[in-house]
């Protein structure tokens, strides 16, 4: 992506590789693929392609671990592995962060500029969920051994995430050019998960 083109189809480039990544996920549907991200390392594409096979990856690990069948030891293991996930998740939406920090370093911000209630990378963590939800209602809808009820309330479902996707998207795109502009400024906090840490989770550090 160029810095010209940033502001007026982030979004559009975003859901395009987010696409990708959930297509290329799905030629094989096994959380134990390889990731073969096409982007070069150090880019934004390739945090982005990133992001979005993570968030497909565990996608279907939530999807496995809810089998009424699955013995314990492999749903404890399976447990770890989201765990992990989510720290990778986290880690990633704050570097996509520094990206854009890094990208707006040089904006002075307006005198009466204000502070938007998420960071772009956690608006796009969203954005990413949503092409989830997209590609997997649209599965639904295309059952050939559903009722036609399930068929029905599934358009209806599909229609609002498409609509959740385009709104989203705008938000997303306007925020940057608020920020581009000094209309709004950037702040982040990092997660600081507690549960990871063997320093403050308490069952760790007690141990």
């Amino acid at each position: 992506m160029r810095n010209k083109t940033i502001i007026m189809s982030f979004t559009k480039e975003a859901n395009q590789i987010f696409n990708r990544a959930i297509n290329d996920y799905h030629l094989t549907d096994d959380v134990n693929t390889p990731i073969h991200n096409p982007y070069a390392k150090n880019t934004i594409e390739h945090s982005l392609y990133l992001k979005c096979w993570i968030d497909t990856v565990q996608w279907h690990y939530e999807d496995i671990i809810r089998d009424p069948h699955i013995a314990p030891v492999e749903a404890l293991a399976l447990k770890r592995r989201i765990d992990s996930s989510n720290q990778e998740r986290t880690d990633l939406v704050e570097e996509i962060d520094a990206y854009f920090r890094t990208l707006y370093s040089d904006v002075v911000p307006q005198p009466d500029a204000r502070l938007n209630t998420e960071s772009p990378a956690w608006a796009v963590d969203r954005l990413s969920i949503l092409a989830l939800k997209i590609y997997h209602m649209e599965e639904q809808v295309k059952r050939k051994d559903a009722e036609p009820a399930h068929i029905q309330k599934c358009q209806a479902k599909l229609a609002v995430l498409k609509e959740q996707q385009v709104d989203l998207s705008l938000a997303i795109d306007q925020l940057l050019e608020d920020i581009k502009e000094g209309r709004k400024y950037m702040k982040v906090y990092l997660q600081m998960k507690m549960y990871n840490d063997p320093s403050t989770n308490p069952i760790l550090y007690k141990k």
